[in-house]
């Protein structure tokens, strides 16, 4: 490691207690020391007087959330008549939204509380649970655009057309498709190579900010990024934007009044959740794009709306204003 670092930086590299032999990095131009480390440090820069609200909030969004989503997985569980692949869809995602918000705000509340140091293995766990719930989120949202796409263009063959064996192969591909590039991450990931630092510049540990602090850089590794982000952001997104394009033009034609505003409104309220997941993303995407840097502080404050508000609005949106959930849940408590 290096003796010259000064020691007022907030940590420094920590050999793992059963630490392998140091090592020369092998990146082409490259030729520093790498040492095995022990923990990351999460430099979430958030101002200092901000941050007592900042804890505050992320404590009472965690705690909606758990209670939105486990009520909507409580009621479609219980109700034989939900077991529609609608809601089936809803549930999927519920129990997404809270292992995702779980995994990610309990240890940003702890880092905002000081605890920003984040040992290897749980870093590298909270990273591949982010990728792989994201993957898995992009897929169910795009087969959830194509159940009401079915519903909605085609009626009288929607149960033909969207049977169990339908669904079983989606939920089968929404879990084989993110593993796959799962298990290449992972792979790269434990290449990486760390000769200066172990300061992560971001609010969870997150693959680009691993690779951005590592000595031995690869184009590969930047290359997986981009296939992911084609395979889990640009395709489904495109998919889901169509899908409910047609479901609008379709419902323009409905002749019934209120039949047309039903169509439009389902819409309007799933395109909000997409938009909520991908707005903040694209608005940074775009500003680095043309030059426009943002700071620390406002990159992370975007991270964290995208990634902690949608798992708060999905039940209010996708499951409490459905007649039939909403029905379900007033039995329930009636029961009780």
């Amino acid at each position: 490691a290096d003796d010259n670092v000064s020691a007022d930086n907030l940590h420094k590299l920590k050999p793992l207690s059963l630490n392998f032999s140091s090592r020369i990095s092998d990146s082409p131009g490259m030729n520093q020391t790498s040492v095995s480390i022990s923990e990351f440090v999460l430099h979430c820069t958030i101002d200092s007087e901000k941050r007592s609200y900042t804890i505050a909030i992320l404590t009472m969004v965690y705690l909606v959330t758990l209670i939105g989503n486990f009520l909507v997985v409580l009621v479609i569980a219980m109700n034989p008549q939900l077991q529609k692949p609608m809601y089936v869809g809803i549930a999927t995602l519920a129990v997404i939204d809270l292992v995702a918000s779980t995994n990610i705000i309990p240890k940003l509340i702890a880092i905002l509380s000081g605890g920003a140091a984040s040992p290897y293995g749980p870093c590298l766990l909270q990273l591949l649970i982010v990728l792989y719930l994201g993957g898995a989120q992009s897929y169910l949202l795009a087969f959830m655009a194509c159940d009401r796409y079915v519903a909605v263009v085609y009626p009288l063959r929607y149960s033909t057309l969207v049977t169990k064996r339908i669904v079983w192969v989606a939920g089968t591909l929404l879990n084989i498709i993110p593993a796959s590039f799962i298990l290449t991450f992972l792979i790269f990931i434990t290449e990486l190579s760390f000769c200066n630092s172990n300061i992560l510049n971001y609010c969870f540990c997150d693959y680009l900010a691993m690779v951005s602090v590592a000595c031995n850089q690869n184009p590969k590794y930047f290359v997986i990024l981009s296939a992911a982000s084609i395979v889990f952001g640009f395709c489904p997104l495109a998919f889901i934007l169509l899908s409910y394009a047609r479901i609008a033009y379709a419902a323009l034609k409905i002749p019934s009044t209120d039949g047309k505003k039903k169509t439009l409104n389902t819409v309007t309220t799933h395109l909000l959740v997409v938009a909520l997941s991908n707005i903040p993303i694209l608005i940074s995407t775009m500003l680095n794009g043309i030059g426009v840097k943002l700071s620390t502080e406002a990159s992370n404050a975007m991270v964290i709306i995208a990634i902690t508000v949608p798992p708060m609005f999905n039940p209010l949106i996708y499951s409490f204003r459905n007649k039939e959930i909403r029905g379900s849940i007033k039995k329930l408590f009636k029961r009780e």
